[in-house]
């Protein structure tokens, strides 16, 4: 998901490895003509360098693109038996750069930026049917479509610089780029009250919840990265026992929303929206909690519109397969864009990204206004000849790992 309200939300060196040319240069970014992707080649590993360090590594359509030519490139190349993942800079990935999405609806153009998400989705579908280990270093911010580029591949290693979020209900979109399958399945409901509060999470609690499979020192990461580099493999079970050689067991704050769960799951269990903002109140009046108030908050604060569809489609994830996922959320995301029955998207793009007042005016205004029917058209095929459903790439020959890493 793929916005950087992720960069309004937050206000190791490779041992001389050969540096791999990236056809990416000279992109039209603001990155000082620098490539976005790098790449490093080290026996039988490749390591792609998210290299947008001012914008947290913001995913631009050049990169994501970079990115599905880099990762066909090595599934078909016997000689690379693994993905490093990483970012340069104090970012992993915050998420999709949609300036440029905004920019073209606003000029009338939908469909190009429909062609974002198209790419991107489909990356996250390459990814979450891989047939080569990807390990993600989550070595500080992960949001959004961050999360899109990492939760999906094998292993996701967190840190103590690691925090992640899904905000897209507080910018008027929905967890998107496969969230709906990943977040549908952590434990419990714990997956509804991330999507729907944009809750951030910090890299103990990635790794209670299944985000991260492993926690490892930032410190260590150097000895890490040298150790997957000396490995000619493709055996999780090696390497998950090199990861694991190198990982600690953190332990959770003590106000971390993880000690919660029995709340969670009791509030965010239930159908829908009112019903869980209700049963929070009622825990509210139960028992003074700052958590609890908070929650409260952060789902007042967020767009009606997108609650009442994150929280369908996070519910119809649990029963579909990551390529339904995606191709859900693309029709989703193409009808928040044509923005017929709501324009809450570009109102916060306008209150988080450009005038920064955070202070959104959403409309409608209040989840009474909002009809089942307004909330099915997000979930139908859009009425136009010249558009499509996603197109997933085929993917045969693939080991029974490949096709859920959760």
């Amino acid at each position: 998901m793929a916005t950087t309200i992720n960069l309004q939300l937050i206000s190791l060196e490779f041992k001389s490895p050969k540096i791999l040319k990236s056809t990416m240069a000279h992109t039209s970014s603001n990155n000082g003509g620098t490539d976005q992707v790098l790449v490093e080649e080290t026996g039988s590993v490749r390591t792609f360098i998210l290299n947008r360090p001012k914008q947290l590594n913001a995913l631009s359509s050049q990169m994501i693109s970079r990115l599905l030519e880099l990762f066909h490139a090595s599934e078909g190349d016997s000689n690379v038996k693994m993905i490093i993942l990483k970012g340069n800079g104090r970012a992993f990935c915050a998420g999709g750069d949609v300036t440029a999405v905004v920019h073209n609806v606003r000029q009338g153009n939908w469909k190009l930026g429909a062609d974002y998400f198209r790419e991107e989705f489909t990356l996250n579908y390459v990814m979450a049917t891989y047939s080569k280990p990807q390990v993600s270093i989550l070595n500080g911010i992960v949001m959004g479509g961050g999360l899109g580029a990492s939760v999906h591949g094998r292993f996701r290693v967190a840190t103590e610089k690691s925090v992640s979020a899904m905000p897209e209900t507080a910018l008027g979109l929905f967890p998107d780029v496969g969230a709906s399958y990943f977040y549908s399945r952590l434990p419990g409901f714990f997956g509804e009250y991330a999507g729907l509060t944009g809750a951030r999470l910090d890299g103990a609690e990635m790794l209670a919840c299944g985000l991260a499979t492993h926690f490892v020192p930032s410190e260590r990461l150097p000895l890490l990265e040298e150790a997957l580099a000396k490995v000619d493999t493709s055996d999780l079970d090696v390497i998950s026992a090199i990861i694991s050689g190198y990982s600690s067991m953190p332990k959770l704050k003590a106000e971390s929303p993880y000690h919660k769960m029995k709340i969670i799951n009791r509030c965010f269990s239930r159908r829908t929206i009112e019903e869980i903002i209700s049963s929070l109140e009622n825990e509210a009046l139960n028992k003074k909690d700052d958590w609890i108030s908070s929650t409260i908050q952060s789902l007042k604060k967020a767009s009606p519109t997108s609650l009442k569809i994150s929280l369908r489609s996070i519910r119809e994830g649990r029963l579909q397969g990551v390529g339904s996922c995606l191709i859900r959320e693309y029709r989703m995301v193409c009808n928040v864009l044509r923005g017929e029955f709501s324009k809450d998207f570009f109102e916060g793009c306008r209150a988080i990204l450009i005038d920064k007042d955070r202070n959104p005016k959403w409309e409608p205004s209040r989840l009474e206004l909002i009809r089942d029917d307004d909330i099915e058209r997000y979930f139908s095929k859009i009425d136009d000849e010249d558009w499509e459903d996603l197109k997933l790439p085929p993917r045969s020959n693939l080991p029974p790992y490949a096709i859920a890493k959760l």
